[in-house]
């Protein structure tokens, strides 16, 4: 009994067939530019394609991500390298700003200091701290050669301090006849201010006071009747050129 090949629709492809479909679908993918991801399983195994690391692919994958990432570090670098330099900024203007604060703070302490230390040396103040007018400005009397009084007495205990009215220089400092122990200032205005009867002399001559220094100490030395501070205004250093020693205080801020 003789047999004949099927023909028809139920007849399957021969493997020559099916392998020059095959050959003719790697031609035709391989024209789109997708061999291999796009390939059946029976034509990756009829067909032998090239690796990965063949096409290069890998590698180029990997040199673009190195560069990636330096590029991002760069970045990352320069913007922290930036910031820190606007923190430096920043902090180097604060201190500037506070140098120049202190700066102008000391400036203004400084000026306040000079100021107040001119009011103090222009001021003027009473000869005995706390003291009291015992004897008025030209009080007559037997007691005084003249027939009257030329300044005016300060109440003061024996060794009680007594101190410049105001800023001037020393021009006597010694024994002044019927004054006893006494001392004459040239005042910085130009007036004299003299203080007799003292117990003890703490200047001399040609020495600069200032108001409240110490000068000497009360006592009743020379032409008088118990110890306090006879005190003086004069316009001149000589005896004769005194004035009214209460109007001279008070027209120069002290409460007499």
């Amino acid at each position: 009994m003789a047999f004949t090949r099927a023909t028809g629709k139920h007849r399957g492809p021969s493997r020559l067939a099916r392998h020059s479909a095959g050959v003719a679908g790697v031609a035709t993918f391989a024209t789109a530019g997708v061999i291999g991801t796009l390939a059946s399983p029976a034509l990756a195994a009829d067909t032998e394609q090239p690796s990965v690391e063949d096409t290069g692919l890998t590698q180029v994958i990997t040199e673009e991500s190195l560069a990636q990432r330096v590029d991002a570090q760069a970045s990352a670098q320069e913007k922290e390298a930036y910031e820190a330099a606007a923190r430096a900024r920043a902090a180097a203007e604060a201190k500037r700003k506070a140098e120049a604060r202190a700066k102008e703070i000391r400036a203004a302490k400084e000026r306040a200091a000079r100021e107040a230390e001119r009011k103090r040396l222009a001021s003027f103040q009473l000869p005995v701290s706390g003291s009291y007018v015992s004897t008025g400005y030209k009080t007559g009397g037997s007691l005084w050669s003249s027939g009257s009084h030329t300044g005016i007495d300060f109440h003061a205990a024996y060794g009680t301090k007594v101190v410049s009215v105001g800023s001037g220089t020393v021009v006597e400092a010694g024994w002044g006849g019927a004054y006893g122990n006494n001392i004459v200032i040239r005042m910085n205005d130009g007036t004299y201010t003299q203080y007799g009867h003292l117990s003890a002399i703490q200047v001399s001559v040609g020495q600069t006071v200032t108001p409240g220094e110490r000068i000497g100490v009360s006592g009743s030395s020379g032409n008088s009747t118990g110890p306090h501070l006879h005190f003086e205004a004069r316009t001149g250093a000589e005896y004769g050129s005194d004035i009214n020693p209460i109007s001279y205080l008070r027209s120069r801020g002290v409460n007499v």
